[in-house]
């Protein structure tokens, strides 16, 4: 007779469910499909095999508690506000890496760090022994920047595990964060260290054991081990290396750090590549010598050629005709830098790069060509042209990119097929397993400065589009 009793209610509230009007019903279905299973007790689906729509309509953001907790870590600085500033293996990024490990505790994930200080959190899924599936940015800040770059795929991360906790999801295959060690170059001049240290760069990991210092002749080992990090006796960093496979997709969420989203008013940029990019590093010297007493026919002067030579950096990049192809003197120093002396010493560092790598080493070698000539030009020795990395560029996996599209798609927002210019661990991470990108608008494309900005409801979305991509991944 019970059990009879208990049909009769389960007929009766699926009854009242399809009555409700169509847009009361979508916002209310999966909360109404599980107050039917847990009072008359017949299943209605496998755990967590909600239907996409149905999950994307329970999807709830807590913006304000995503924007409070960035404005909590931008007062992890060594720069007043608005300005942040976060260095690798500093004190204040210590404290924010405290910071963001609690969170991912108070979320129930279980977190663990590698021997550079990657910080994971995994929520564990009900087939554990799957490849995971991985999410996650960087939290490091170049000197005088913003409080949104890379955190916004850190703390969105952890929200998004958060949106899916409360919408009743339970994932099949794991899903896990990933906190990047310095995917700024600010110390160390190496970009995304921690990402291509997990890609499995053994040149990296021999090279921070002995040749790699930061400006003040601290070597990368010390300043590990300041951290806490580095334990090993040998200095071994090769633990930190993954296997390729080792997840089965990785999607990093970011703010666009350019206008296109923004100008055309668009919710969503879906990332098919990113770009190249390449470093280089030149020196030259010259004779030096007083400001007055050193006619001109006679100066041998190293700060002009390496004006002469940042002006061919952009003319060789304006060469290639195409609109993909950057190029950027950003450092510029003089030796000994007095207004009065003529400079003997100059050092460029030059970032260029293009969604076609071929095109972007034919602006490499010219710029090589230009700084060969300029030195016997004017009599200068260029005592240094390195090339400090020339990476290729990474295509997104089709199966990602198709996850990010329905998911926007199904949660009615807006999105286009983009490039990142801009390079990201992502960049990396496609060495381990498929990777995609989710970009959501920022203030003018505004980025690594101050003014840097997304909004509440930008953030929001950007993290349910995360949400419902893991989740959608999670159970393929």
């Amino acid at each position: 007779m019970e059990s009879l009793e208990r049909f009769l209610c389960f007929i009766a509230l699926l009854v009242i469910s399809l009555l409700l009007p169509s847009s009361l019903a979508q916002q209310q279905q999966h909360e109404s499909i599980r107050t039917m299973e847990d009072f008359s007790g017949y299943p209605i689906h496998e755990p967590g095999q909600f239907g996409s729509i149905n999950l994307a309509s329970s999807l709830s953001v807590d913006a304000p508690g995503l924007q409070k907790q960035i404005d909590e870590l931008s007062n992890f600085s060594d720069a007043p506000s608005p300005s942040v500033t976060r260095v690798l293996y500093t004190d204040k990024d210590v404290l924010a890496r405290r910071y963001v490990k609690n969170l991912m505790a108070l979320t129930g994930l279980t977190v663990r760090e590698d021997a550079v200080g990657n910080i994971f959190g995994k929520w564990d899924g009900s087939e554990p022994n799957l490849p995971a599936v991985a999410t996650g940015s960087h939290i490091d800040a170049i000197p005088y920047s913003g409080k949104y770059d890379g955190v916004v795929g850190v703390l969105g991360a952890i929200e998004a595990i958060n949106v899916l906790k409360r919408s009743g999801f339970k994932p099949k295959r794991s899903l896990e964060i990933i906190l990047f060690t310095s995917e700024e170059p600010t110390r160390f001049g190496i970009s995304c260290l921690g990402s291509r240290l997990l890609a499995g760069s053994k040149e990296l990991a021999e090279a921070l054991k002995t040749t790699v210092f930061d400006g003040q002749n601290v070597s990368f080992i010390d300043a590990a081990k300041s951290a806490g990090y580095a334990e090993d006796k040998d200095d071994d960093l090769s633990s930190v290396f993954l296997k390729k496979g080792s997840y089965f997709a990785f999607i990093e969420l970011h703010i666009e750090q350019g206008p296109i989203l923004e100008d055309e008013g668009l919710d969503i940029g879906v990332v098919t590549a990113i770009a190249a990019p390449a470093s280089l590093k030149v020196e030259f010297e010259g004779g030096g010598g007083h400001a007055g007493a050193v006619l001109m026919p006679y100066r041998n002067d190293a700060g002009l050629a390496a004006a002469e030579l940042a002006l061919a950096v952009e003319k060789h990049v304006l060469e290639s005709e195409s609109i993909d192809t950057v190029g950027t003197v950003g450092i510029l120093e003089l030796h000994p830098g007095a207004i009065n002396s003529i400079p003997s010493k100059s050092h460029l560092e030059i970032d260029t790069r293009d969604i076609d790598e071929a095109r972007r080493n034919t602006v490499i070698k010219k710029i090589q060509e230009s700084a060969n000539t300029i030195a016997k030009k004017r009599k200068v020795k260029l005592s240094e042209f390195k090339i400090v990395n020339q990476d290729p560029p990474a295509l997104s996996d089709k199966l990602v990119i198709k996850k990010m599209a329905e998911a926007a798609t199904e949660l009615n927002l807006s999105h286009k097929m983009m490039i990142s210019r801009a390079y990201h661990d992502s960049l990396f991470m496609a060495r381990i397993s498929p990777m995609g990108m989710i970009f959501i608008p920022c203030y003018k494309g505004y980025s690594h400065k101050p003014e840097e900005y997304s909004s509440p409801e930008d953030m929001a979305n950007g993290v349910k589009v995360l949400s419902l991509a893991l989740a959608k991944l999670s159970l393929d």
